[in-house]
């Protein structure tokens, strides 16, 4: 398939929060206010829904209608009574400037080659957005071929996904405004810079893939919804369309639909050899799928259903003419590749190139006339190239323990690029050669610090029902373990996405503090293939909960930290381990940040592509799972009397992934029911979405703000360190 598409849209996962720590130095802290805050009121009305015979009080429903008046002077409130406590911090200044000035080095995306030129991102270091830059080769002055910069005053345009034509003479684009995930998707001149007229609207949850000849590109979209509901309507029915460059979207030619299944999602991808359309089909976020396709050579080509079953995951890798390469879960928990004839499709000829190994197989392309496979081992990369047959032929050395990606390109390229991160070492990008089979340094970001000044252990502890969970833990050298130490424990836990090595700025101020900054790598997640998955979903999603509340209880018992210097953060999914995690154990922790959260799991379903995450946690619908759902839903399980830790809950007025909502209603019921004098606020970013896209200005702002909150609740007093 075109391995020249680069998507940057979120994908139909529910997607992890890019509202992580980002960026961020600290100064001396002082204690918080001990006086409990006065929260703006927020009504109560008389809503109960029946689950099943049960009846559940749903009193700030009204809280779903973000376009009401009322919604929207609770939000101006809210905003009014967090930015004061905020403003009262004296860390907050010195943040943003230790923040702004920490971020400034420039930072490159992962170069490809295409129709003879490079094209590549960078940001210099406090661009709002990146920027698409274009060369003649590696070595000749690149130039700018789109700026999301200069689309928009505040930043808040973002580049959301793109692809070249295959002779490199057009770039299909999508920008999304204010962080929604609603796509408008163009198309540019690349040798004169300048847009042609084609415009596509309505697009979510799509790439764009160009035919051989660049006369036109295969994309996804939904019916235009009405203007009052396009943030929170259901999206449903999602079509296939072709574009034929130069015409209006009108004249879009449907390829496939299917009126019958609500819930399908379409993605097409041309091969290499531009003889192929390969339609992957998805039904929410569950990782199973089918793959279809239809040959382009032939006018009238039937759409061929190669893969319907819905038995596993299958993610196309390549094809050798009518042989097509898939990386499978099937009978292979942590993957595998097979090759399918589809003249011969029957189960009984598949054949497996690569078989399953004690590592889990993430990721496999065809370049370079070679397969080139990515593997996680215990949550770090491993990356070994095989020829066609699945013949081992070396592992490619790694820098150190990290995460590596990339390795795009085309069957006949002699070359391919990959980044490598760690959590402290900043992204590198390196170009491998095929033919001398060595990698250089391309690209290496330049931030003042001392990489050797810091450590990286990865531990494994025990669960509450005994299983092994791999964690990592990064801090100074010579830390004491003394159990006084400020600890941040950051995690996720679901839909088969793994958590690995990656470095933050933010995470590297917070250890120049004497700070420690741990990942585990909880179950829900696909560090360890599809049963890893599954064991944290649906009735078994308390896992999840037991594993970062396991997580926390090793690190107290070691003595790294303590429950009054243990601060908890995550976002999206993240948001809703944090929620759950702080409902159940209130006593455990000095600190939360709940990021864009799912907190209400009896109504996910009802907005937007909230139906897509049943895969992962069941419905309210089913009796069974309701109960399951009822049992964790951090909403419906905040008591009365009860002390919470102190809270920070931030959303956005544009997500459209997580509706603000959650977090409303949430919000409300914690102050509600909080005793005692520990803070619950909640941060509304306004033109800002999920996370994608968001501009550097707002993510040094919001982790400010974040990194302020949470040093004063654990009392960290250290001075800020000189930036060199």
């Amino acid at each position: 398939m075109n391995r020249h598409l680069r998507s940057l849209s979120a994908s139909r996962a529910l997607g992890l929060s890019l509202l992580t720590f980002t960026a961020a130095g600290i100064v001396s802290a002082v204690n918080p206010p001990s006086v409990p805050l006065r929260y703006p009121p927020t009504t109560k009305t008389e809503v109960m829904d029946d689950y099943h015979g049960i009846q559940v009080a749903d009193p700030y429903r009204w809280l779903e209608d973000d376009n009401s008046v009322e919604t929207k002077a609770w939000v101006e409130a809210q905003n009014k009574v967090t930015f004061g406590y905020l403003g009262t911090l004296p860390l907050r200044a010195p943040l943003k400037a230790r923040l702004t000035a920490l971020y400034d080095f420039e930072r490159y995306g992962v170069p490809f080659k295409q129709g003879g030129r490079y094209f590549f991102s960078k940001n210099n270091g406090l661009q709002n957005q990146s920027v698409l830059h274009v060369a003649a080769s590696l070595d000749a002055t690149p130039r700018v071929l789109l700026d999301p910069n200069t689309l928009s005053a505040d930043g808040t345009v973002a580049l959301k996904g793109y692809a070249v034509s295959d002779d490199g003479a057009h770039i299909a684009y999508g920008l999304s405004s204010a962080g929604s995930d609603w796509e408008e998707w163009r198309i540019r001149d690349v040798a004169t810079g300048q847009d042609t007229a084609d415009v596509l609207k309505w697009v979510k949850f799509s790439s764009c893939s160009w035919t051989k000849d660049g006369k036109g590109c295969f994309y996804s979209r939904y019916d235009e919804p009405a203007e009052s509901a396009k943030l929170t309507k259901v999206n449903e029915f999602q079509k296939l369309y072709f574009h034929r460059l130069g015409t209006d979207q009108s004249a879009d030619v449907l390829v496939y639909e299917r009126k019958d299944q609500p819930k399908w999602g379409f993605g097409g991808g041309v091969t290499d050899d531009g003889r192929y359309l390969v339609i992957n089909v998805s039904q929410g976020t569950d990782t199973k799928n089918r793959v279809f396709y239809k040959d382009l050579t032939a006018p009238d080509a039937k759409v061929v259903e190669l893969l319907n079953d819905f038995d596993a995951s299958y993610h196309f890798v390549g094809n050798d003419g009518p042989v097509f390469f898939f990386r499978t879960d099937l009978a292979a928990a942590r993957g595998r590749l097979i090759a399918i004839d589809t003249a011969k499709p029957s189960r009984a000829d598949w054949r497996e190139v690569l078989p399953q190994t004690d590592a889990t197989l993430i990721s496999a392309n065809i370049v370079g006339d070679r397969l080139v496979a990515e593997y996680l081992r215990d949550a770090r990369s491993q990356v070994m190239l095989f020829d066609l047959s699945g013949t081992l032929q070396k592992e490619l050395p790694l820098p150190g323990i990290g995460s590596a990606g990339g390795f795009g390109g085309k069957r006949s390229d002699s070359e391919t690029f990959y980044s490598f991160t760690s959590f402290t070492t900043p992204g590198r990008v390196y170009r491998y050669d095929f033919a001398t089979g060595t990698s250089t340094l391309w690209r290496q970001p330049k931030v003042g610090f001392d990489p050797d000044a810091y450590e990286v252990k990865q531990v494994f502890y025990a669960s509450k029902d005994g299983t092994k969970v791999p964690m990592f833990i990064t801090h100074k050298k010579g830390l004491k373990l003394d159990g006084s130490n400020p600890t941040l424990l950051y995690g996720y836990g679901g839909f088969n996405i793994s958590l690995t090595p990656a470095f933050s700025v933010a995470n590297l101020a917070w250890m120049e503090l004497g700070g420690v900054y741990v990942v585990p790598n909880l179950r829900g997640g696909g560090e360890y293939g599809e049963e890893w998955h599954k064991a944290g979903t649906k009735l078994r999603k308390q896992n999840v909960f037991d594993d970062f509340i396991g997580a926390a209880e090793w690190l107290i018992a070691h003595r790294y930290t303590s429950p009054k210097k243990l601060a908890i953060s995550g976002g999206s999914n993240g948001g809703l381990l944090v929620g759950a995690s702080i409902t159940q154990r209130p006593d455990l922790f000095g600190a939360a940040l709940p990021a864009v959260g799912v907190m209400d799991m009896l109504r996910f379903q009802k907005f937007t592509i909230g139906w897509a995450w049943t895969s992962d946690y069941g419905s309210s619908d089913d009796a069974e799972e309701f109960k399951a759902l009822r049992a964790y839903s951090p909403l419906h399980n905040l008591r009365s009397g009860m002390t919470y830790p102190p809270t920070l809950v931030t959303t956005a007025d544009h997500d459209d992934r997580v509706v603000p909502a959650h977090s409303f209603k949430f919000a409300a019921r914690l102050q509600e029911v909080q005793t005692g004098a520990n803070p619950v606020l909640i941060r509304i970013e306004t033109k800002a979405g999920h996370g994608a896209g968001k501009p550097t200005g707002k993510i040094i702002e919001e982790a400010a703000d974040k990194l302020a909150f949470i040093a004063a609740q654990l009392g960290v007093t250290n001075g800020v360190p000189t930036l060199r």
